[in-house]
């Protein structure tokens, strides 16, 4: 390559690197506009306080033997208590069924796997039919979580991840929400590496970027058709 050749070389890629800056910044603002039209919606918040009210109250006596079976079976709180990673990345502490023989602390937590013998037989049945989530509606109400929206992690995860994926913090630019477009979309199941987070997390940024009520709708209906006894659930 002659002297010539090399300068236009460095000059050319010289006047690559701000556009493609400038590009990623563009994006990085796209998803923030949507996150904030999002977390700031009026509608969405209404439609969620009116959809968990609603099935709350339909589902209060299913919700009353769930939590008799677990008495029964092991002893312990019914429910499980947690602190997670919410709007803005502000803690909450999110409710479950109680799914295992005993409750960890946030600095040992670790993500539940298959066949993992810290799980019930009554928590089994609840983790793959995903009954073991409807306390989140609590969660709803009290404005920490949205019905659709990205799956809330422990602390330690977020801090983690963190560290590990670049756009993982946007996540956090809306409510978490009991099921999320990444779910219905085959990123469910075990975390067995960095990698199957990061397909989760472009899947929330997807939802984020394309957010509207009726894409929320589409959410929940898949939900309700896919979820329950999936396969990726254990």
């Amino acid at each position: 390559m002659d002297a010539d050749a090399a300068a236009w070389l460095v000059d050319a890629v010289d006047a690559e690197a701000p556009v493609a800056a400038v590009g990623l910044d563009e994006a990085r603002s796209d998803v923030e506009a949507r996150a904030l039209s999002c977390s700031s919606s009026h509608a969405k918040r209404l439609f969620d306080v009116c959809l968990a009210v609603a099935v709350l109250f339909f589902l209060s006596p299913l919700l009353i033997l769930i939590a008799c079976a677990i008495s029964l079976e092991s002893r312990g709180p019914v429910l499980f208590r947690q602190k997670r990673g919410g709007l803005n990345g502000d803690a909450f502490v999110i409710l479950k069924f109680r799914s295992m023989e005993c409750d960890t602390s946030d600095a040992s937590v670790s993500h539940a796997s298959r066949n993992d013998a810290r799980i019930t037989r009554v928590g089994s049945f609840l983790r793959r039919s995903s009954l073991d989530e409807l306390p989140q509606l609590i969660n709803v109400l009290k404005g920490e979580m949205s019905l659709v929206g990205p799956r809330p992690h422990a602390l330690v995860h977020d801090r983690y991840y963190r560290m590990h994926i670049p756009d993982y913090d946007q996540r956090s630019l809306v409510r978490p929400g009991l099921t999320g477009l990444a779910q219905i979309s085959g990123s469910r199941g075990e975390i067995k590496d960095v990698s199957d987070m990061a397909a989760r997390v472009e899947w929330d940024v997807a939802y984020i970027r394309t957010w509207s009520l009726s894409s929320d709708l589409s959410i929940l209906a898949k939900t309700l058709l896919k979820l329950p006894f999936d396969p990726a659930a254990y």
